[in-house]
């Protein structure tokens, strides 16, 4: 954990000591904000000329308590022609668990592949606000796949960076937001949470690929593959969001010692833990325990409906999140009358997915950020 960040924080809470001054706090708040460099490349290579920077701001968590989230911003430093800069509000994917994983610390050491999509961004001159989610770069335990907090935290990014008078962004500039993976899960609760928690938002459309729908049905499928230590993950994440989960108290000894261990782990880190199952970690069906059940449904996308088109795309070959988790999202939002563009990619991986789709919605995202209408394929 940076000192930086820590101070920021403490100095927050100092700033805020009486019932008064803690009632005029709202989300979206920025408590502070450091310009920071971010880099293509590591060893400092290839700086993203824009202005940066790195913001701790005010979000809300899984269940409603005001909490604090760290991101950053990036600005193209040529002023743009077309009215107010738009804002794009980019859901990163699986980082990880541990700070040190955040993608605020990534974009600053160079190592941040999603970079390469931020910039297709920065070059229409639209401003782009990343999240590291609750947890992740800040204290606490990362929230990962807690996904009310997750499109909260998106939502937040959007809000900070018009509240931060060096950004010059305008609260009324038109938004868009984009994320794959966690990230596309992120952003489809981002578009249906956006109605009632950020209504302010000038949101013209969300694009949201690979996205992990339903959390119970992708655990099931990761139990015993090579990608297990994502399913462990979200334990860890939903556990850090839902006290009543109580998590490590339905572990044997060596789930209990394997959780503790991946607990700051990044996503990298995670394969030591492939081909384990649940079962080799608890000697309680964990997934149909009713408490978890309930918040696994909670988190369930697909009840809600965006007021804003959607474009979602899912790879046929992903071996992490099946294809049909994703057709049964499309398949809901468009019973629920959602403007939904869906394109089934022939990307044969979940990594192939992203790179295949990516520029795909990105300028599916543009357009909708230019004001032209959008057309789905239900």
């Amino acid at each position: 954990m940076r000192v930086s960040v820590l101070l920021s924080l403490l100095i927050s809470l100092i700033l805020l000591p009486t019932p008064a001054k803690a009632a005029s706090v709202t989300a979206g708040d920025v408590i502070s904000a450091q310009p920071t460099t971010v880099y293509l490349l590591p060893g400092k290579l290839l700086e993203v000329p824009v202005n940066a920077w790195h913001l701790l701001y005010r979000s809300t968590s899984a269940t409603g308590s005001l909490n604090a989230v760290s991101g950053t911003l990036l600005v193209p430093k040529a002023s743009y022609p077309l009215g107010r800069r738009p804002i794009i509000g980019y859901a990163v994917g699986t980082h990880g668990l541990g700070d040190q994983c955040a993608p605020s610390v990534s974009m600053r050491e160079g190592r941040e592949a999603e970079l390469a999509l931020v910039s297709l961004f920065l070059l229409k001159g639209f401003a782009v606000a990343i999240t590291d989610y609750e947890g992740l770069g800040t204290p606490s335990q990362h929230t990962y796949m807690a996904g009310i907090s997750q499109g909260q935290a998106v939502l937040d990014s959007v809000r900070a960076a018009t509240r931060l008078p060096a950004s010059g962004l305008s609260p009324s500039a038109p938004v868009g937001i984009m994320g794959y993976s966690q990230g596309g899960a992120s952003a489809a609760w981002a578009a249906q949470l956006q109605p009632t928690y950020a209504p302010e938002l000038r949101l013209r459309g969300v694009a949201a690929g690979g996205v992990p729908a339903d959390l119970k049905a992708v655990a099931e499928h990761l139990d015993g593959t090579a990608n297990f230590g994502l399913g462990a993950a979200a334990g860890v994440g939903l556990d850090a969001a839902y006290d009543e989960l109580d998590l490590f108290n339905d572990l044997n000894d060596r789930g209990k010692a394997l959780m503790a261990d991946a607990a700051d782990d990044c996503v990298g880190d995670l394969g030591k833990l492939a081909g384990l199952r649940f079962a080799d970690l608890s000697p309680i069906d964990l997934l149909n325990q009713p408490k978890w059940v309930a918040r696994l449904t909670e988190n369930r996308l697909g009840a809600r409906s965006p007021q804003v088109p959607m474009f979602l795309y899912h790879a046929r070959g992903d071996e992490t999140i099946p294809h049909a988790v994703g057709a049964t999202l499309r398949s809901e939002y468009c019973a629920r009358g959602v403007n939904t563009r869906w394109t089934s990619l022939s990307a044969g991986s979940h990594v192939l997915g992203a790179v295949e789709g990516g520029p795909l919605a990105i300028e599916w995202l543009a357009l909708r950020i230019y004001g032209l209408p959008a057309f789905g394929n239900c």
